[in-house]
C-alpha cells in the first residue's frame, strides 16, 4: 500500500457500521473489581442498581463475560444521522512537524452535541423510554454530555435534568443554551436545590463545583422523583459498552488499508473516550492477538491515575453512590477550575483502573497551557478547532511525533479527536491574551482527598 492510495479521510458505509458494541471486561483476565453497596459493602444487584438506573443498563453495567452485546435497530438508525465518523490521516501536521511518522485521529465531532458523548446518551435514552419512563437527571462537567443527552432526550420525548459544574456553567454559557434549546433544565451544582448540595456549599462556600458534586445532586434528584432514573456520561461500564463504537469504527478502517498503529493515544477524564477508542485493539492485546501500546493522557491538576490510589471510593463527592474500585484522588477532591471540565473528575472507569493496574497501558500528565498550544498548533493546520480535553491527545501524539522525528521512526500514532472546542473560546482567549496559568496540586493538596478514602 503507497502512501498516495490512503485517502486524507477514510470513511465506512453504513453497511459497515457496528451493529453489536464491543464489552471488553469478557476479554480480561482480571475482571474489574465489583461495585459495592455502599451500606452492607456486598457487591451491587441489578435489582439494587435498578433503584437508581435503567434496568437494562443495570444488567449491561455487571455483564463481565458476553463478549458483544447487539445495538438495538432504534439506535442504530439514529447512529447513521452522523456515523460512520471518519478516520482522518493528519497529513497537514504531519508536514509541519517534518515527522516520518504516520498520525491519525478518529474525529467524533460531527454531530450537533460537538464530541463523543451522542454514543452513549441515545443509548441510555432508548432503554429510558423502553422501560417506560418520564424523565432522566445527569450531570456535566464542560457540557458535552449534558448536550448529547439532552439531544437525546427530545428525541424520545423525555424530560432531562441536567446539574453543570459551576465552573463550566459560567465559563461556558452557550454550551448551557443549547441544552435549554434541546428542552433540558441546567442547574449549576453545587445547588440550593438538593439536601447534599447544600451540604457541600456548607462545607465548601464558594466552592467551583466537581463532577463529584454534580453527580451526587443528580442522583439525588432522580430518586426523589417518580418516574426518573440516573444516567451517567462516562466513568461507568455500560458507557465503555456503548463508545465501542468509536474503536470499532477505528479499527475498520484500519484495516481496509492494512493500517497497523503502534501507538493509541486518548484523553482520560472518566473514561468513555479513551475505552471506547481502544477497546477493540484492547482485546487482541488481551486475547494475545496482537500488541499495542496505549497512553492515557490526564490533566496534571487532576492526575488520577499517575497519582492516584488504586482503592474503593465513592463515585460521588456526596457519597450517595456506590463504591468503586478505581484509581482515585479520593472524592473530596476538588479539582482547580481549569478549562477541560470534562476531565475534572476524581477517578476513573473500573474497567480502565484494573487495565492500568495490570500494565497493559501508559498514563501521562500534560499541563494546561503545553495543552492549549498543541491545541493551536492543530487548528492551524488542521482545520478542526479541537475541544481542551481531546488536545491532552493531541499534545501528547505531537509529542510522540516529534520523538519519531529525533529517532527516524516511522511509527503509526491513531488519538481520538473526541469534539470541537466552538464553546470554549473563554478558555482560548485566556490562552491567547497570555493569561491563563498551569496548577499541579501537591501532595500536601491531595493528602486530604486520600483522606477522605474509606476504609473497611
Amino acid at each position: 500500500m503507497t502512501e498516495t492510495t490512503i485517502p486524507y479521510k477514510i470513511y465506512l458505509n453504513e453497511h459497515e457500521m457496528p451493529t453489536k458494541w464491543y464489552n471488553v471486561r469478557a476479554d480480561m483476565k482480571h475482571k474489574p473489581a465489583p461495585l459495592l453497596n455502599p451500606g452492607t459493602h456486598q457487591p451491587m444487584t441489578v435489582e439494587e442498581l435498578s433503584g437508581v438506573f435503567c434496568t437494562e443498563l443495570a444488567k449491561q453495567e455487571l455483564d463481565d463475560t458476553t463478549p458483544y452485546i447487539d445495538i438495538p435497530e432504534e439506535i442504530i438508525k439514529f447512529y447513521k444521522m452522523y456515523r460512520p465518523s471518519p478516520l482522518v490521516r493528519a497529513y497537514c501536521l504531519e508536514e509541519k512537524l517534518k515527522t516520518p511518522a504516520k498520525i491519525y485521529y478518529k474525529f467524533e465531532g460531527n454531530n450537533t452535541s460537538g464530541s463523543h458523548k451522542l454514543n452513549s446518551a441515545i443509548a441510555q435514552a432508548y432503554y429510558a423510554k423502553q422501560q417506560g419512563l418520564k424523565g432522566v437527571t445527569t450531570e456535566t462537567g464542560a457540557g458535552q454530555w449534558g448536550t448529547a443527552l439532552s439531544m437525546a432526550c427530545s428525541y424520545f420525548d423525555l424530560d432531562c435534568k441536567v446539574y453543570m459544574v459551576k465552573v463550566s456553567y459560567e465559563q461556558k454559557p452557550f454550551r448551557r443554551e443549547v441544552m435549554r434549546t434541546y428542552g433540558a433544565s441546567v442547574t449549576p451544582s453545587p445547588s440550593e436545590t438538593t439536601e447534599v448540595g447544600r451540604r457541600i456549599l456548607a462545607e465548601h462556600p464558594g466552592t467551583s463545583g466537581s463532577l463529584g458534586c454534580a453527580i451526587s445532586e443528580a442522583v439525588e434528584a432522580a430518586v426523589s422523583a417518580e418516574g426518573y432514573r440516573y444516567v451517567l456520561g462516562s466513568v461507568l461500564n455500560q458507557v465503555l459498552l456503548h463508545q465501542s463504537v468509536i474503536g470499532l469504527e477505528t479499527k475498520a478502517a484500519l484495516d481496509k488499508y492494512g493500517i497497523v498503529p503502534d501507538l493509541i493515544i486518548g484523553c482520560a477524564g472518566g473514561g468513555s473516550n479513551l475505552g471506547g477508542l481502544i477497546s477493540p485493539f484492547m482485546g487482541e492485546k488481551l486475547r494475545g492477538e496482537r500488541d499495542y501500546h496505549f497512553i492515557a493522557v490526564e490533566p496534571a491538576s487532576c492526575p488520577s491515575f499517575t497519582r492516584g490510589k488504586f482503592a474503593y471510593d465513592f463515585c460521588d463527592t456526596g457519597k450517595v453512590c456506590p463504591l468503586a474500585k478505581m484509581y482515585t484522588l479520593g472524592s473530596g477532591f476538588i479539582p482547580s477550575a481549569n478549562h477541560a471540565g470534562g476531565l475534572r473528575y476524581h477517578g476513573m472507569s473500573t474497567t480502565l483502573s484494573q487495565l492500568y493496574d495490570d500494565g497493559l497501558m501508559e498514563a501521562r500528565t500534560v499541563e494546561q497551557t503545553s495543552v492549549f498550544e498543541a491545541a493551536e498548533q492543530f487548528a492551524r493546520v488542521e482545520g478542526i478547532l479541537p475541544a481542551p480535553e481531546s488536545s491532552h491527545a493531541i499534545r501528547v501524539a505531537i509529542d510522540e511525533a516529534l520523538k519519531c522525528k529525533e529517532t527516524g521512526e516511522e511509527k503509526t500514532i491513531v488519538f481520538g479527536l473526541t469534539g470541537t472546542g466552538y464553546f470554549d473560546m473563554v478558555a482560548y482567549e485566556k490562552y491567547n491574551n497570555g493569561e491563563m496559568t498551569d496548577y499541579i496540586p501537591t501532595d500536601e493538596d491531595l493528602q486530604p482527598g486520600f483522606d477522605s478514602l474509606p476504609k473497611f
